[in-house]
């Protein structure tokens, strides 16, 4: 919920701007706006499996926690479009290094309801006078409830494992499993310890080494899932719905609805009919829609029905991304990265992940502007089409195979 409050609506920026009253072009302030949030995002994705691996997965939660408080604080009470672009960016930081920490598929539920509260509460927006700062200041208490209920959570016992600290991780163990389970869980634990420190592994590594084929597949996923425009739907949806005469809050309630709708099919169906092939859908459909938007375009200026077929197809994309090409890439990664450079490799395709979701925001409104619709989206619809190729050909299908089984399938024998 936490980072849906920072970037539901349009209008929300489009208010800032008006209370700071400065004259900057509002859509290219809207697109800094976001984009400097994306830009710490980067930043803590590149540290956070160095934070992961020297404080452990829980604490790591625990200081995200901090800089999204801080950043959320600054932007509340920001006089200035300076502060409110360094309370972004603390923001963006604590962002970057929360994701990778855990699979983002456990929360996509949650994020989605998220999602829907935060539009909610940012109705009010355009009748009452600040009320962007009390949307700010909302945002501080999940941070801080992070920072408070991760204290109660148990630490990981691999970490605790990897660091020596086998006492400790029996504890985490039977508090998650029972004592009679406790035995059998070390065993396990002890065969995927290979006894290699993970300060050995360098970027070289990941990039040139035996694993670059697997970092290869998953931040490139990461890239195709930005590339196919989701979070310019996210970001300016209200924008877009406004020019096609749809209210800018019902369009963000609609699109919250659509992705919750996705993340629960998503859910009933991940096990059943395995990642590769939602991934492939997905996209699939994606392109699909994508095509839509193009022809809702073209016949806008002609037929008064044409923007229930953009509605529709930008609906329908959210909904369909919800389904595979969002939770299915960060689940994927724990699964198909060795335990060795799980974290650092994760917050390599993490960084991927950000610096182009940074593009994307601070790009979109020009480009909307200047390509035209129909050209962008048509340049969406082609990432999605080479994201089905990409899967087809790269993807291993990970569903029903151990992790053993996986590392033997992707990873060069030494």
């Amino acid at each position: 919920m936490f980072e849906n409050l920072h970037g539901s609506s349009m209008h929300k920026r489009t208010m800032i701007s008006r209370d700071y009253n400065y004259s900057t072009d509002v859509e290219d302030s809207s697109g800094l706006v976001v984009s400097t949030c994306l830009a710490g995002a980067f930043i803590g994705s590149l540290i956070c499996g160095w934070i992961a691996d020297e404080v452990g997965r829980r604490r790591a939660f625990q200081l995200c926690a901090l800089p999204m408080i801080i950043g959320a604080s600054i932007c509340a009470t920001a006089r200035s479009l300076g502060g409110m672009l360094l309370g972004r960016f603390l923001v963006g930081t604590g962002l970057g290094v929360g994701p990778p920490v855990a699979s983002l598929y456990v929360t996509e539920i949650a994020t989605c309801l998220g999602l829907m509260g935060a539009l909610a509460i940012g109705i009010p927006v355009r009748s009452v006078f600040g009320w962007w700062r009390i949307c700010f200041w909302v945002s501080t208490i999940p941070a801080a409830l992070l920072a408070l209920l991760m204290r109660f959570c148990a630490e990981s016992p691999h970490w605790l494992y990897k660091q020596g600290r086998i006492a400790e991780a029996e504890a985490q163990l039977e508090r998650l499993l029972g004592g009679s389970h406790v035995t059998a869980a070390m065993v396990e634990l002890s065969k995927t310890d290979t006894g290699d420190e993970m300060d050995t592994i360098k970027l070289t590594d990941l990039l040139y080494g035996r694993h670059a084929r697997v970092v290869f597949i998953g931040s490139t996923l990461f890239a195709l899932q930005q590339l196919s425009g989701i979070n310019a739907v996210f970001y300016f949806s209200s924008t877009v719905f406004r020019r096609a005469g749809v209210s800018s809050n019902l369009a963000n309630v609609l699109v919250g609805i659509a992705n919750l709708i996705g993340s629960t099919i998503a859910l009933a169906l991940m096990d059943k009919l395995g990642r590769k092939v939602l991934l492939l859908w997905s996209f699939f459909g994606m392109a699909i829609s994508m095509a839509l938007q193009v022809l809702a375009s073209a016949l806008f200026a002609s037929s008064p029905n044409a923007f229930y077929l953009s509605i529709g197809g930008m609906l329908l994309f959210v909904l369909l991304f919800a389904v595979g090409a969002g939770p299915v890439p960060a689940l994927l990664l724990p699964e198909i990265l060795p335990s060795r450079i799980r974290a650092k490799a994760m917050a390599f395709c993490m960084s991927v992940h950000w610096v182009l979701n940074f593009l994307v925001g601070l790009l979109f409104l020009r480009l909307l502007d200047q390509m035209g619709p129909e050209l962008l989206y048509s340049m969406f619809g082609t990432f999605c089409m080479l994201a089905v190729v990409f899967v087809k050909r790269n993807v291993l299908e990970t569903k029903g195979k151990s992790l053993q089984e996986i590392e033997i399938a992707l990873l060069p024998q030494e």
